[in-house]
């Protein structure tokens, strides 16, 4: 009886053990959870006719269902790419001077995608814990730009945000609940940069140069194939 019970006890600890679920070239992960975009909130200053108009932009936090698709070429190395349902971000305008009379207002908002493929490095713990690093490239879309009514009404039409290229910076982390079920929390920083134009009373004089690079917060629950 007793020797049943210890075979079963050293059955399990290899079963579990961190050699029976370290990733392996071939691996395929797929992760699935809540993603966090938080922009910089620095101001971005708009321009009129090409002189400061002194108003500027701030934009707002979002939250969405964010994918990770990972393939592991050995223990260590592997390629991820992030992708998410669409971010939507309120664009608030700080209008001191009263140049339109908006100050505070929501000026509108925007939609984008972020997709990013990063190379991860995973460091070797000879644990369930699994940390990681990356760097990658990351390509911004921006669509569905528009004012909201009150801007609409002083004469802003005919908002666009240029795309962006830009490089991101991670570290995260996987703990593996089994061979195949895993959970996932990782930080990044992204580079995104974008130009905003508009025209004021059907003159295309409006624009401001814009930093979003935000930090992006997620957590997600991963599967091995």
């Amino acid at each position: 009886m007793k020797t049943s019970i210890i075979k079963g006890l050293i059955l399990s600890a290899i079963t579990l053990s961190p050699l029976a679920i370290a990733n392996q070239a071939g691996d395929f992960l797929v992760r699935g959870g809540a993603t966090l975009i938080n922009p910089d909130n620095s101001k971005s200053n708009i321009m009129l006719g090409g002189a400061d108009s002194t108003m500027t932009l701030t934009n707002g936090n979002n939250t969405q269902l964010g994918l990770n698709l990972v393939y592991f070429f050995d223990s260590n190395w592997a390629i991820e790419l992030l992708a998410a349902t669409p971010f939507s971000h309120d664009i608030t305008i700080q209008d001191k001077n009263s140049v339109l009379g908006v100050n505070g207002e929501n000026l509108g908002q925007v939609k984008h995608l972020p997709p990013t493929l990063s190379a991860l490095y995973y460091f070797e713990t000879n644990s369930a814990l699994k940390p990681y690093a990356g760097i990658g490239l990351n390509y911004t879309v921006f669509f569905d730009e528009g004012f909201s009514t009150g801007p609409k009404s002083l004469g802003l039409s005919n908002l666009a945000l240029d795309d962006s290229f830009g490089l991101s910076v991670q570290l995260g982390a996987d703990y593996q609940l089994d061979e195949k079920w895993s959970l996932n929390a990782s930080i990044r920083y992204i580079d995104i940069d974008t130009q905003a134009t508009f025209d004021v009373a059907g003159n295309s004089i409006g624009k401001a140069d814009i930093s979003i690079d935000p930090m992006v917060y997620s957590l997600m629950l991963g599967y091995k194939f």
